[in-house]
């Protein structure tokens, strides 16, 4: 039973020393997002050319991608673009059968 009680409280000290451990590392990096679900954009600007009359109906995030729903005059579309380039990965024309 001591040996038990020991292994456990043991196991315990290990346990709490590895949380710290792994938290102290965490603290060495630099995040430059203020809060939670911020992204840290880079400095530089790019812009999409949208067709005319179009407009962006919702936008999802994914990592360093950004999916953008556009509702065009000849249907609705999506657009895929990398945001840490600005560069449009691919669009999708979205048909309807």
């Amino acid at each position: 039973m001591i040996v038990m009680g020991t292994l456990l409280v043991g196991g315990f000290a290990f346990v709490m020393a590895a949380i710290v451990y792994q938290a102290s590392k965490l603290g060495d990096k630099k995040v430059q997002a203020s809060a939670p679900g911020q992204v840290s954009l880079p400095a530089k600007t790019s812009g999409l050319a949208l067709p005319p009359g179009a407009t962006i109906a919702a936008m999802a995030l994914d990592g360093d991608r950004l999916a953008l729903h556009l509702q065009t005059s000849t249907g609705p579309e999506i657009a895929v673009i990398d945001v840490t380039t600005g560069t449009v990965l691919s669009r999708i024309r979205i048909d309807a059968d």
